[in-house]
């Protein structure tokens, strides 16, 4: 299955709720959540079916799935290793989730979005642990330090754009964060509250891959 590459809004329109796929738009007035909060097509404004079971555990399965931009054989996979575990299922789901590496630079404000993370990761911009990595899908751990490449430091983006937000932007408190080097240290693990994620779309997604 090829990764969607068109409007990311018109995934939030078709699943109801404001995921915030689009950085910085997603917060301002601009956005289409904002100003056409009913499914996409020329029937939106007036048709919302009403969901079965297995319909309302289908969209927070997507819900999730699209916060954090997973193709759908690498989300089910995670959720089944989640629902094998011996640990709480939400809990371990969260936390493979929060400690991707594309996630991480996200968190820490290295980008305004998880698909630009993706990028950061995948153009070789981001160190862990002194060593580049451009797999997202790279799992950190408590004591892992993440920082921009010196080399990369002198891209437009990294010293003009990065700057204006990144002093003002505070990470969750499991990510300790140098905005003046851009260097994220892991001090913690993260928790299903800290994610955003509610804990009934977190229960519908288990129960729909537990089926």
């Amino acid at each position: 299955m090829a990764r969607y590459i068109g409007p990311k809004e018109k995934i939030e329109r078709r699943l109801g709720a404001k995921l915030f796929l689009k950085g910085e738009r997603s917060y301002s007035p601009k956005s289409a959540t904002v100003k056409r909060m009913y499914p996409p097509g020329m029937h939106g404004r007036n048709f919302r079916p009403r969901l079965s079971e297995y319909g309302s555990q289908l969209q927070s399965k997507q819900k999730i799935r699209n916060i954090y931009r997973l193709m759908e054989r690498q989300f089910k996979n995670l959720a089944k290793e989640a629902i094998k575990s011996k640990e709480e299922t939400g809990e371990y789901l969260i936390r493979k989730l929060e400690t991707r590496l594309d996630n991480v630079v996200f968190r820490a404000g290295f980008a305004q979005s998880r698909d630009q993370a993706r990028q950061l990761v995948n153009h070789g911009h981001i160190l862990v642990n002194g060593k580049k990595v451009t797999i997202p899908s790279s799992q950190v751990k408590v004591g892992d330090e993440i920082k921009v490449r010196e080399g990369s430091r002198r891209t437009k983006y990294f010293s003009m754009l990065l700057p204006q937000w990144i002093k003002k932007y505070k990470p969750p408190s499991w990510i300790e964060l140098d905005s003046d080097n851009f260097i994220a240290k892991i001090e913690g693990m993260p928790t299903v509250q800290e994610s955003g994620i509610e804990s009934k779309d977190i229960q519908s997604l288990i129960d729909f891959y537990s089926r």
